[in-house]
């Protein structure tokens, strides 16, 4: 197995199961920016000391940052912000499953801008995989018991939020990509290690920000729920690393595309753990899904 794959299928479980805790603690006692804030701000501290520590034990330089590092670094994480808060928003909508299935919009979104930004391209039988992944994302934005037009039940708040944070996690995924392989020296963990502190820092701190000028509250609210709040930055911590080190490694859109793994997690935690039902109409859309996983991992 490729190291890429590993790290994948690693990234996707640990998020599942941050997105996991951010659901309860949106449900129980954050609002959506609060839970948002949880991910990045108990993630920040311990991201920095195990970057410091790895280089130290390893002996190696800091890597030289280019310059366009910060650019994409940045947008990397303005992006991120808002596609997880589109995320924790949506899953007052949906279930779970589906919830994190939206989310999947990201993939064909990543192809398109990755190629155009970074000059990735996919190959023929990598875009059918895409492709058939995207057709059952517009096959799950139809809410239960829809009726009317077909347009009009796709057009949903539930699906324009997930669309919004495909759109964002797309941004995120090639400006972390384009600042990993902009840094100098270091091997690639090193430079995706630094990479996701200097990001989770300046998250941390731009939403810290935001929330005490528009919801105050919110930030002591954060520390007193540290149990769940603290587990949230630890499995941020962990599939962040998975994720930047696979971006340095393989194209992004193949990265995202594999990352769909997540949605077989994301059933397991809505039935066993939130009691959600899912439907045959779901399943086959997730079906679909696991399908375009098969064939990118048999192409890539």
């Amino acid at each position: 197995m490729e190291p890429w794959i590993a790290l994948t299928i690693f990234a996707a479980a640990a998020q599942t199961l941050r997105f996991m805790a951010q659901k309860h603690l949106k449900s129980t006692s954050l609002s959506t920016g609060g839970a948002t804030l949880a991910r990045f701000v108990y993630s920040a501290p311990l991201v920095a000391v195990l970057i410091v520590l790895y280089a130290a034990v390893s002996g190696q330089a800091l890597p030289v940052f280019q310059g366009g590092f910060w650019p994409f670094a940045m947008v990397g994480g303005l992006a991120q912000i808002l596609a997880t808060m589109c995320v924790v928003a949506l899953f007052g909508h949906r279930n779970f499953a589906v919830g994190i299935t939206f989310k999947k919009t990201e993939v064909m979104l990543t192809a398109v801008m990755g190629f155009l930004v970074l000059g990735d391209a996919v190959s023929p039988a990598g875009g059918l995989a895409i492709a058939i992944g995207f057709l059952a994302v517009l096959w799950l934005s139809d809410p239960p018991g829809g009726q009317g037009r077909w347009i009009d039940r796709i057009l949903n708040k539930a699906a324009g939020l997930g669309l919004l944070s495909g759109v964002f996690f797309a941004i995120s995924a090639v400006g972390y990509r384009g600042a990993v392989l902009a840094l100098d020296g270091g091997d690639t963990a090193l430079r995706a290690g630094i990479t996701l502190a200097i990001v989770t820092t300046a998250q941390a701190l731009a939403l810290g920000a935001w929330l005490a000028w528009r919801e105050p509250g919110q930030i002591g609210a954060v520390f007193r729920a540290w149990r769940v709040a603290g587990l949230v930055g630890l499995f941020s911590m962990l599939g962040s690393f998975g994720w930047f080190t696979a971006f340095a490694l393989q194209n992004a859109a193949y990265v995202f595309a594999l990352g769909q793994v997540e949605l077989i997690f994301s059933i397991l935690a809505a039935v066993l753990f939130f009691g959600e039902r899912i439907t045959r109409r779901e399943y086959l859309g997730m079906g679909l899904l696991t399908v375009s996983i098969v064939v990118l991992v048999a192409v890539a």
